[in-house]
């Protein structure tokens, strides 16, 4: 039902100068793989196969890594390093990749106007790399969102509590709740100032936008620092018909803020790299004990 999905992906990660002078932050690893391939395999997970990247001046090396490195692969090939790259190859043969280029940095809501080349008329997933979302125990956020969708039809934001103090950092909602976790948007504000904020429930990076959001934002006038805003349009969309805001299940880390970033980058390690080493090395024991009872026999 949903195949596509955006990654707005043409900032400049001014937080994390100097390393983001010539790397894309959408590249900065969490442990050994980058940003922008967590959430290239949420939307997989979720049925989204069509990568739509929206990228800038410098981020090359965003198409170059869902590519093939023919003198790389040759190099590593029949050696215990060609398993390291599994997981990418299972992405660039399941998915399809295409990009666009914004040339002036206008907010996320140019950015997601830019797109509307590769998606066209047709509903949409959204995912900002920068937030990366875990779920061990169950569904990507994605996932969880399609799922919705399918029942509801309309446009669907992730949402999390947050301390109210911090609420002016966030789109913030305001609105109903339908069911336990769900909530059909009244009203919702792009970072409020301080102590004004209707909810401390925030907006975080994945949504699902149907079609029609692309003519809001063509109407969308400018708003905080100048920006056109995903946050105004979806106000919009809410005023004319069904926008739901979604507590999804998982566990979501900041990576645009160094805090944020060194505490995925803990989490990951203890337990998805550390565990997945165990569990390959509880695979070569057995394998190993295998052998060596058909040898006996």
């Amino acid at each position: 039902m949903i195949k596509k999905c955006l990654f707005p992906a043409a900032g400049y990660g001014t937080r994390f100068l100097p390393a983001t002078k010539s790397m894309p932050k959408e590249m900065m690893p969490i442990v050994n793989k980058p940003l922008i391939e967590y959430g290239v395999d949420e939307a997989l997970q979720g049925g989204l196969h069509e990568v739509c990247i929206v990228t800038g001046r410098g981020k090359r090396a965003l198409d170059d890594h869902f590519d093939i490195n023919y003198e790389l692969e040759h190099q590593i090939q029949g050696t215990s390093k060609e398993e390291t790259l599994s997981g990418i190859r299972g992405l660039m043969d399941e998915c399809t990749f295409s990009y666009t280029r914004q040339r002036e940095m206008k907010g996320l809501g140019h950015a997601i106007l830019t797109g509307e080349t590769l998606i066209g008329d047709e509903p949409f997933g959204v995912v900002l790399a920068d937030d990366l979302c875990i779920n061990l125990n169950g569904d990507g956020v994605l996932t969880q969102m399609v799922e919705l969708y399918k029942q509801f039809r309309c446009s669907i934001v992730a949402i999390e509590e947050v301390p109210a103090e911090e609420a002016h950092k966030y789109g913030v909602i305001s609105g109903e709740m339908i069911k336990p976790g769900l909530y059909r948007v009244e009203d919702m504000v792009e970072k409020p100032a301080e102590g004004e904020a209707p909810s401390n429930m925030a907006i975080i990076g994945r949504y699902i936008l149907t079609p029609d959001i692309f003519d809001i934002l063509r109407e969308t006038a400018p708003g905080r620092n100048g920006e056109i805003q995903i946050t105004d349009a979806l106000r919009e969309q809410c005023k004319k018909g069904l926008v739901l805001a979604y507590k999804f299940k998982g566990t979501r880390f900041d990576c645009g803020s160094i805090e944020g970033y060194i505490e995925a980058t803990n989490y990951c390690y203890e337990n998805i790299y550390k565990a997945g080493s165990r569990k390959i090395q509880e695979i070569e024991v057995n394998e190993e004990l295998l052998e060596a009872v058909e040898s006996e026999e």
